[in-house]
């Protein structure tokens, strides 16, 4: 008899058949993430070298880019051959819980370290002073943040708070969606909230400031640029019957 909660693998008899993929569904779906996998793999690791390659790439806020490559590198190094050991077999297991958790981790990282960017770059457009490019305090601190951020999140599933499991027909893992018991529903709603909404909305809030002090700055350029030529006077020049004579 199947735990409460558990989830429930495709192709064991006991899944809805229209769920289920055929073998050579299955070994077409394996196929296209390892494609896809591979090809991830190497543009974030042609960023990661060009990081690297040139020193000048190198300052506070392109480090918050680096965190951001390096989280879907992993997720590509990580998540690849996990996914297609969890893809090739019907039945979940560890390798379908170890891929959850590295899809759920790095996919995290990389939206807190979107937020961070986002914020932070609303900051600098509007800050008075100069931005100094050589304090790279605060880009470790966002970088900390979104790793300590995404772990506090995607490790409970591994000690009991929801679980990993197989998704859609089987081909991927992530946290459990089909279980609707307390437990799996209460983390559920944390995720969404704390890792979804609360992250998108400050990317939203942030860009959104930007756009306006970047409106009302253009407005303020094209309203001081036009401000010379109406305070111009038309000039009117009166002809004079000596002149009239003179040049007779």
């Amino acid at each position: 008899m199947r735990a409460p909660g558990a989830a429930v693998a495709c192709g064991d008899g006991r899944d809805e058949p229209e769920r289920c993929l055929s073998p050579a569904g299955r070994l077409a779906a394996v196929v296209c993430l390892g494609a896809l996998g591979s090809l991830g793999f190497c543009s974030n690791l042609l960023v990661l070298l060009l990081f690297w390659r040139f020193r000048a790439l190198r300052s506070p806020i392109n480090l918050l880019l680096l965190n951001i490559a390096l989280s879907d590198l992993l997720g590509c190094a990580l998540g690849t051959p996990l996914g297609l050991a969890a893809g090739a077999s019907a039945a979940p297991g560890a390798a379908c819980a170890w891929h959850g958790f590295a899809t759920a981790l790095c996919g995290i990282i990389s939206l807190i370290s979107l937020a961070v960017l986002s914020y932070e770059r609303y900051c600098t457009m509007t800050r008075t002073a100069e931005p100094d490019t050589t304090n790279y305090r605060k880009a470790w601190a966002g970088i900390i943040l979104s790793w300590t951020y995404s772990l506090l999140w995607t490790v409970p599933p591994l000690f009991g708070w929801s679980s990993y499991g197989p998704e859609g027909p089987g081909i991927t893992c992530s946290v459990n969606w089909h279980s609707k018991d307390a437990n799996n529903t209460s983390y559920i709603i944390c995720l969404f909230i704390f890792c979804l909404v609360i992250p998108f909305a400050i990317i939203v809030y942030s860009y959104g400031k930007l756009l306006c002090a970047v409106t009302q700055v253009s407005r303020f350029l094209s309203s001081f640029c036009l401000w010379p030529q109406s305070r111009q006077k038309p000039m009117i020049t009166t002809a004079h019957p000596e002149d009239s004579s003179a040049l007779r």
